[in-house]
């Protein structure tokens, strides 16, 4: 009879064991316990996850000896690296640590950088003594033959570690899923480059366009042809999802303009850096350090007006601002040194938009104020001046000598200017009620809802050259700093074309407790005192209590 029994339990325990599995094989179901839900991929994560039919190799750098803030990246980097991979095991990935082989560091991290993957220095406290380190927040995904990089780590001007940790975390998903998409789906949207109406040349937007051809098809396109056959010139046009018009200087003539509109009518998208003042910052390295700001009219003032905003011809000047640089010395005694110019505004981000939510502050050169008219069509602020701004009217004589006087802080009083907006709605034709400057078939007076972007600084899209070569847009090689011009730039492109939303993931919301480091090396002694002698005390509790039992229980029964 026991035998029976003990054969009935048997299988029955193997019944059961195999339900189990088939149970768990067939329904999925991962619980997030956090607060912020941090674990839990978006809907349009998933999305993408569930598009991946190829093995996925993601090799991630942060590995090694850290300091804690940087552990919690890696930690969390892993976890959500295990979201994804839990949701298909087509995704794998490595942690690596690039001097696990004993290499130099600097050596290394010149590597890394000509690779496009700049290291992080970073300062380590600990028992009083502060060192520097060089950790590697980089990730590479690796899909057949195709390669993306993944910047792992948000550098903010003067964020403390663990802030660029905590906005680093917030973008894990987006960096991560945005990956995937580049990988594993084929480029579809087209990007029209205008040309021909003084544009920057394409050394000064290389950087840019070599990031856009990662996820976009990107070609030139010129309205010269829109003098002898304006109706081919807007056919042609229309075959592109978006615009990109970066820094016009020449007028734009009549069917230029028209061609410009009706593509808009049509639901085409851009995006204008324009400026309506002549300056530049080379303008001023002559003799004297002296140059003037002039008017410039492109001839796109009613254009404008129609769609529901006016780009001013005065200069916004503001205490926040990036220095300019300028040499002392000659020959090997060359120095280029820092100094402060109210010309350069360093953009604020008046809201969370996703376009411009975590991002480090974008640089303008000489950039002119935004009105926005009251019409249909939505209007949002994306960056602005700071609140100490003021507004100088052109022509405007600007001098070097400038930077050795102190400014006249009583005067900054215009406050925040707007700096670059973006449109969204249907908008009316400039031509509405007008004579047209050529003749098309169906022409339209109201659009489809569509979307413009309007930047009144071209620069904030100029990468410099050094050598000749293009640098990495926003990157100032003379004070280190890397300004938010490219992601900016970046981002408004993907929001605009990006049908997946996944720009949305920028705008998630997380929040990472950090120890204080000034606490915990005051207390350090305490806590490692509690953390030795507690679980000794525990222990001894325990055993106390067991043997107590247990005696009591052999003593009943004797």
């Amino acid at each position: 009879m026991k035998k029976t029994g003990t054969y009935k339990s048997l299988a029955t325990l193997i019944v059961v064991l195999i339900l189990l599995n088939v149970l768990t094989a067939n329904f999925f179901k991962r619980f997030d316990l956090t607060q912020d839900h941090r674990y839990t991929l978006s809907p349009a994560s998933k999305n993408i996850v569930e598009d991946v039919e190829e093995p996925v190799i993601i090799d991630v750098f942060l590995q090694g000896d850290f300091p804690a803030e940087f552990r919690r990246l890696r930690n969390e980097t892993r976890q959500l690296l295990e979201e994804f991979a839990a949701y298909n095991s087509n995704i794998k990935f490595n942690f690596i640590n690039p001097l696990a082989e004993g290499d130099d560091a600097n050596t290394i991290a010149q590597e890394f950088a000509q690779m496009g993957m700049t290291p992080a220095r970073v300062s380590v406290q600990e028992s009083g003594r502060t060192s520097e380190e060089i950790i590697f927040p980089w990730a590479i995904a690796n899909y057949g033959e195709a390669t993306v990089k993944i910047p792992l780590l948000k550098n903010n001007l003067g964020a403390t570690d663990q802030e660029r940790v905590n906005n680093s975390v917030q973008q894990l998903e987006y960096a991560i899923a945005n990956a995937l998409s580049q990988l594993i789906y084929p480029k579809e949207k087209k990007i029209a480059v205008m040309r021909g109406n003084g544009e920057l040349e394409d050394p000064y937007i290389a950087d840019f366009l070599q990031t856009l051809q990662d996820y976009y098809f990107i070609a030139p396109f010129t309205l010269d042809s829109a003098a002898v056959n304006p109706q081919k010139t807007l056919k042609n046009l229309k075959e592109f999802d978006l615009v990109l018009e970066a820094k016009p200087t020449e007028a734009y003539t009549e069917n230029e303009k028209y061609v410009l509109d009706q593509y808009t009518m049509k639901g085409g998208k851009s995006i204008w850096l324009v400026e309506s003042v002549a300056m530049e910052k080379d303008s001023l390295l002559n003799e004297t350090g002296t140059a003037y700001a002039l008017p410039q009219d492109l001839n796109l003032g009613d254009l404008f007006f129609s769609y529901g905003f006016r780009i001013n011809p005065v200069l916004v000047n503001d205490l926040y601002s990036a220095p300019i640089i300028l040499a002392t010395g000659s020959g090997n005694n060359t120095r280029f040194n820092p100094y402060p110019w109210f010309y350069n505004p360093l953009s604020a981000s008046p809201n969370d938009h996703p376009v411009i939510n975590n991002i480090e502050a974008v640089k303008f050169e000489y950039a002119n104020q935004i009105d926005t008219l009251a019409n249909d069509v939505e209007k949002t602020i994306l960056l602005s001046s700071s609140p100490t701004s003021k507004i100088e009217g052109t022509p405007l004589q600007i001098s070097l000598e400038m930077v050795s006087r102190k400014p006249d802080i009583a005067s900054y009083t215009d406050g925040e200017q707007p700096l670059a907006v973006l449109m969204e709605g249907e908008f009316t034709s400039a031509f509405k009620n007008r004579i047209k400057p050529f003749e098309i078939q169906n022409p339209v007076n109201k659009s489809q809802a569509t979307q413009m972007l309007v930047i009144s600084d071209g620069d904030v899209i100029k990468n410099d050259l050094q050598q000749g070569a293009p640098m990495q847009l926003g990157f100032e090689r003379y004070t280190g700093n890397t300004y938010g011009n490219k992601e900016f730039l970046l981002n408004a492109v993907n929001y605009m074309l990006d049908d997946s939303r996944l720009i949305e993931l920028r705008s998630k919301e997380i929040s990472i407790p950090f120890l204080d480091p000034e606490k915990t090396a005051a207390e350090r002694e305490k806590w490692q005192f509690i953390n030795l002698i507690f679980p000794l005390i525990i222990l001894g509790i325990f055993a106390f209590v067991f043997n107590f039992f247990r005696r009591k229980k052999y003593i009943k029964k004797s």
